[in-house]
């Protein structure tokens, strides 16, 4: 484990053994952080998965000729998210038929190394097959493919191990091709596979040792959900409980307990899909803050559950909801606001703990929005397709400040560290820095 890593866990009274960065944003009050003071972003939701960063000074206006400070060709799209941690940025990457993991130095912009993952990739309505976002914990960065494929590498770009799921458990029967990324829980890789609409092979949540890639775990998620609706393009996610972590899934009609050391489901929360709707299939994944567990479906409902519980904990644990959520994109949060985007391109701001309103349905830059919202600095970023990220007050009261055009259609969400925004479209990704302000 890393100096830096250590000291981290000392600071935060956390036990020095060997834990993921994951633990490590439990244990120092939901951030990671590198030895200089900035924000690592391990996760395609950030440091401690809801979409939110620590980070000062961070831009407020950019465009193709201001505040760029390095611009690195991609050679396609990708709805997958760079991650970072210090100056290792890591990207999941489609290239033709080939499917790549790149690093690259964050500060500079350099290419540092690229590993082949595989073969079939493959466009399946907007997205391919390098959807799913790559995770670290600072010393090994694990990347899940649309095509079944996962591999670990440590920083050199040395590979640790590979699996394919698909080979091992059947191909991925989703309309819309897979796009989950997976989740890492201590020394556990956590990947979902809920999907029915090209398949007749059950759900289910799979754990691999992080270390040797071994299956640890692997339990089927059973659903009554129906033609497209068992399909689930959601990111699993950590819920901290008085007993311990447990792993949140969502889609398939249900947002989903787990126990992390067997996978077994220990509480079971439905509502999502109120009308037995055909086509029903969930994008946006959960976002836990603190004890609330906030659970999108296909705009209608909004859930908001408290964590934990046991058995069917719909009537009992529901904490509120609103009758209009996100489609696509994945909601984020403070801790104090939570910030809800629809496709559509209105934004919604409510009182994280209780659901009351802020502000509702204001509208940013025209347009289609797949990308998730980002928090930092008081400010939120929204991103659409077409490249413009509108640049929101991140407070009670609701205030465009600025809008801002790249080149390029644009799935992939922002990521932040090192006093910079970091933005992929379909050919560049972008290192924004106010050039005004030092980075960390």
């Amino acid at each position: 484990m890393r100096r830096t890593q250590a000291q981290g866990r000392e600071q935060a009274g956390c036990s020095p053994t060997r834990i993921s960065a994951v633990l490590l944003l439990g244990c120092a009050l939901g951030v990671s952080t590198t030895s200089a003071g900035a924000d690592n972003w391990p996760h395609w939701r950030g440091p401690s998965a809801t979409g939110a960063s620590r980070e000062k000074g961070l831009p407020v206006r950019w465009s193709e000729s201001e505040n760029v400070a390095w611009k690195l060709a991609m050679p396609a799209r990708s709805g997958s998210t760079p991650i970072i941690w210090e100056r290792h940025l890591f990207l999941s990457v489609g290239d033709g038929d080939e499917l790549w993991l790149w690093a690259v130095d964050r500060d500079g912009g350099q290419v540092l190394w690229k590993k082949r993952l595989g073969a079939e990739n493959v466009m399946t309505r907007k997205q391919n097959m390098s959807s799913p976002s790559p995770v670290t914990d600072g010393e090994t960065v694990w990347v899940l493919t649309g095509t079944g494929v996962v591999k670990a590498f440590d920083f050199a770009g040395n590979e640790r191990w590979a699996r394919n799921l698909v080979t091992d458990h059947g191909k991925f029967g989703l309309n819309w091709g897979y796009a989950s990324s997976p989740l890492l829980l201590d020394d556990l890789l956590v990947v979902q596979v809920l999907h029915g609409m090209k398949t007749d092979d059950p759900s289910y949540v799979i754990a691999l040792d992080g270390v040797t890639g071994a299956t640890r775990w692997r339990v089927e998620r059973p659903t009554d959900a129906k033609a497209e609706s068992p399909d689930a393009y959601t990111t699993p996610a950590r819920l901290d409980t008085a007993t311990g972590p447990q792993i949140v899934v969502s889609g398939g009609n249900y947002v989903t307990g787990h126990d992390p050391k067997t996978g077994r489901e220990l509480w079971r929360g439905g509502g999502l899909n109120p009308s037995d709707a055909p086509m029903y299939r969930v994008v946006a994944s959960p976002v836990v803050a603190g004890d609330l567990v906030y659970v999108a479906s296909r705009v209608t409902p909004f859930l908001v559950y408290r964590g934990g519980g046991s058995g069917d904990v719909t009537a009992s644990h529901l904490a509120w909801s609103i009758e209009r959520g996100p489609d696509v994109p994945t909601p984020a949060t403070d801790g104090e606001l939570l910030f809800v985007l629809r496709d559509q391109g209105t934004l919604s701001a409510y009182q994280a703990k209780s659901g009351k309103p802020a502000w509702v349905d204001q509208r940013v830059a025209s347009g289609t929005y797949s990308a998730s919202p980002v928090v930092a600095d008081g400010k939120v970023y929204v991103t659409n397709e077409e490249g413009v990220t509108t640049v929101v007050r991140g407070g009670p009261e609701f205030e465009v400040l600025a809008e801002n055009r790249l080149d390029g259609y644009t799935l992939s969400s922002i990521a932040v560290s090192g006093g910079r925004l970091f933005l992929r479209t379909e050919t560049s990704l972008y290192c924004i820095q106010d050039r005004a302000r030092p980075s960390g």
